[in-house]
């Protein structure tokens, strides 16, 4: 089940808030969310349900051995990383792995056909920051099973984040309040979110599909970039409007996640740009993984070392293949670049400013054709036809003018005007509030017309 589905907005989401609103008492409201939220994964996993509540368990017990066996919680802390990472390579990378092992050696072992479970690198990495916390002595230790199975498979985060840490959110489990204005803005952003999906990322993801899925002679430079910047504006109107959706879901059960992006395409640098985007996966990334190799305390060469590290996991994390390896070291390269350049990252004036944004938009689009790309050949010829082929091919120019749509053309307008924080400027004004009430509304009921249409709704986590 996905957020931008009828049966969610209809069905699920209206039954499980309203039992959730009228039960007395946090145990009945924590053991309703538990059973909503395996149905709510049941709905599209049947089958991995089971891993789901496995992996609970066996978390849950690991951080009681961590906490309360002095003598073992080393060992209880390794075999939490171990099984952990385990499932992720098991169900993620065992293909991927075995391929690439074949295509080396040119050994013929048979390629193993596993389904990946979606939501897998969530809550995998949930579970286990659970446990890390316990050990650090940063998180009590939960002796209630179901708080942490909770924890693990709330069902706003569940499938899509925000990467939530058991400590942000131990104090709501136990005791939560529903007041009407949390409601009412939680309502607000879920819509929000809900429109970023549906009205705008949808619009974009479509048009790239249809040129990414062109042949190679359908496609020249216009071609390319305007596939480039579609999928450059889908993939952050569908991850920031699944993060919206989430924060927002959260407020109306009584929750409050921490956002997860931050306007990532006004960065004036590829440094600034991860302190903005996905900030609930770099932040797991530099707390339990950047700090404990080192960080940057142990010199110039290692901290290098260890950003490198971070961002090959950080590729790998979003998906099997060398396009998200590369990816990922990609922006590292950039990264590294900024530190020894400083020049680059350094703010100036509006002129070198100017530019600083122009690099670093042009970095990120250049970095998710890759993202986007099937295969890396696919992506360098995509970078190849975008920086080089401004030839006129008839084919090639139809294809590319059948997308500028009225409805494409209006739908880039507000995603240029979405992607600033165009709403902390309209804040002062009196009228904002009560336009916010009517944009709302009619975001929503825009989203559940073209919902019900069946119109194309893609859920792109699926691929990582």
């Amino acid at each position: 089940m996905v957020f931008s589905s009828m049966v969610f907005l209809c069905v699920f989401l209206p039954a499980a808030f309203c039992l959730h609103l009228l039960l007395p008492g946090m145990r009945a409201k924590n053991f309703l969310l538990v059973v909503a939220s395996l149905v709510f994964y049941a709905y599209g996993e049947p089958i991995y349900v089971i891993l789901l509540v496995a992996s609970s368990a066996g978390n849950y017990i690991l951080a009681r051995l961590t906490g309360e066996c002095p003598k073992i919680r080393k060992l209880t802390m390794t075999l939490a990383v171990v099984i952990n990472l385990g499932l992720l390579v098991i169900f993620k990378y065992s293909g991927f792995l075995v391929e690439t092992f074949n295509s080396i050696t040119g050994a013929g072992i048979p390629v193993p056909q596993v389904r990946m479970p979606v939501g897998i690198s969530f809550f995998t990495f949930q579970a286990l920051s659970y446990v890390i916390d316990v050990y650090r002595g940063d998180a009590s230790v939960q002796k209630n099973f179901g708080k942490v199975l909770l924890y693990i498979s709330f069902f706003p985060q569940l499938i899509a984040g925000p990467i939530v840490k058991y400590h942000d959110v131990e104090a709501e489990i136990n005791n939560r309040k529903q007041t009407p204005e949390e409601i009412g803005k939680g309502i607000r952003r879920f819509i929000a979110g809900l429109s970023k999906k549906v009205l705008i990322a949808n619009t974009m993801g479509l048009v790239a599909d249809n040129l990414f899925g062109a042949a190679a002679t359908g496609i020249t430079g216009p071609g390319a970039w305007l596939g480039a910047v579609s999928y450059m504006l889908q993939i952050y109107f569908d991850f920031s409007g699944y993060s919206d959706m989430a924060l927002g879901l959260g407020m109306m059960f009584g929750f409050h996640f921490h956002e997860n992006f931050d306007y990532p395409y006004i960065s004036a640098s590829i440094r600034e740009f991860w302190r903005r985007w996905h900030m609930s996966l770099s932040g797991w990334f530099k707390e339990y993984l950047y700090i404990p190799l080192g960080g940057n305390r142990r010199g110039k060469f290692r901290t290098v070392v260890n950003k490198m590290i971070v961002f090959v996991c950080t590729g790998i994390w979003h998906g099997a293949s060398f396009n998200f390896l590369f990816w990922g070291i990609y922006h590292g390269f950039f990264l590294m670049l900024e530190e020894y350049i400083p020049f680059i990252g350094k703010k100036g004036g509006k002129l070198k400013s100017f530019f600083q944004h122009v690099y670093a938009l042009l970095v990120v689009c250049v970095g998710f054709v890759f993202f986007r790309a099937d295969t890396m050949k696919q992506g360098c010829f995509w970078i190849r036809e975008m920086f080089t082929d401004f030839g006129w091919k008839a084919s090639a120019m139809s294809l590319t003018l059948q997308q500028l749509t009225p409805v494409y053309l209006v739908t880039l307008a507000a995603a240029l005007v979405a992607a600033v924080p165009v709403n902390s400027m309209l804040k002062k004004y009196k009228w904002y509030e009560g336009f916010n009430y009517v944009l709302s509304l009619a975001g929503f009921a825009l989203c559940v017309l073209s919902l019900a249409g069946g119109t194309y709704n893609p859920f792109i986590y699926f691929r990582f």
